[in-house]
């Protein structure tokens, strides 16, 4: 379990990252098409974000 979970918002992009820890990575798509997935190289779970913004989020979307 992450001991402080960092979320980041910019109204402005239409973004919202959460993440575990601070770490280099890459986003990935998700089985669900609406969450991308930070991984590290190792592909270890780093970060989530909602996939084209908020904005485009219909529905409640359980993500984590």
């Amino acid at each position: 379990m992450a001991e402080k979970v960092k979320v980041w918002f910019d109204p402005e992009a239409d973004y919202l990252e959460v993440q575990f820890r601070e770490a280099p990575g890459f986003m990935r798509p998700t089985a669900h098409d609406a969450v991308m997935e930070r991984v590290d190289e190792q592909g270890r779970l780093i970060g989530s974000a909602p996939d084209e913004g908020l904005g485009h989020l219909r529905r409640t979307v359980s993500w984590m």
